[in-house]
Parts: C-alpha cells; sequence; structure tokens
C-alpha cells in the first residue's frame, strides 16, 4: 500500500504494519490509522496517520526520558486493546518540539499504549499527579 506524507514522501507500507486506533487519538479522533516509521539513527517515531498526509506524531520511549516511569495500565485499556501480556505492550510519549529544540517536552501523562499482538492503540490519561504533560526532554531546560 503507497500513502502519502508530508514529511517521508510517498512510502510504501505492509497493511500489517498499521495500528488502529478505535477511538482516534484525542484532539484528532477522525485519525483511526496510523504507520510507525522509525529513524533508524535516533529513538525517535513517528507516528503517521493513513488519512491525514500533514499529521505525524514525534514520540519517544518515555523510559528513555524518565529511567523509572511506570503506570498500572487501566482495566479499560487491557479490554479496549485485548492485552494479555506485559511483553505485548509498547509505550510512547507525544513529543511537543518548539523551535528551539532544547526546549523540547514530552507528554508523560497522557502515554500512547500498543498491543503489538493485535495492533491496537490508545492514547490513556493517566491520574498521576506526579507526571507531566509537558516534561522537560532534555535536563536542565525546566
Amino acid at each position: 500500500m503507497l500513502i502519502k506524507t508530508k514529511y517521508f514522501g510517498e512510502i510504501q507500507i505492509d497493511e500489517k504494519q498499521i495500528i488502529d486506533f478505535p477511538e482516534g487519538i484525542p484532539g484528532f479522533q477522525d485519525d483511526k490509522q496510523y504507520i510507525m516509521i522509525r529513524d533508524e539513527d535516533t529513538d525517535f517515531t513517528f507516528f503517521q496517520s493513513l488519512k491525514t498526509e500533514d499529521l505525524c506524531f514525534i514520540t519517544l520511549p518515555p523510559v528513555l526520558i524518565v529511567g523509572d516511569y511506570g503506570f498500572d495500565i487501566s482495566k479499560e485499556t487491557v479490554e479496549k486493546l485485548e492485552l494479555e501480556k506485559a511483553e505485548d505492550v509498547l509505550v510512547y510519549s507525544i513529543l511537543n518540539i518548539p523551535e528551539d529544540y532544547k526546549k523540547m517536552t514530552a507528554n508523560l501523562k497522557a502515554p500512547i499504549v500498543i498491543n503489538i499482538k493485535n495492533n491496537k492503540g490508545t492514547q490513556e490519561l493517566l491520574d498521576d499527579d506526579k507526571l507531566d504533560l509537558k516534561h522537560p526532554v532534555f535536563k536542565g531546560e525546566e
């Protein structure tokens, strides 16, 4: 399948790689299918919408930002994604990258959660006051 993207041009994808977000991502509920594009030279992963050419979320695994990052996945998310084992879960934080990239922040409070067995995903809002919506990615940039 060939898709058009703003940042990567036209790319060929395998339909087995499509991740379904049945409810979309908050603020982007009409975009329900994404493809993960990994940057081989960095830890960044790009979530490219299949529907909207210029919608692409840049993400990082939150453990790369906060080493002890962890949370209990809600029962609702476990059921929604049909999760069976912790090993089947991938977690990403959406980044906000301003013009001065050194002020980049990560949304640790609402991670993207993916079941790699069935390619279903959701954005889970965590009820944890210790987690920030805009956590500085680079130390010393608070």
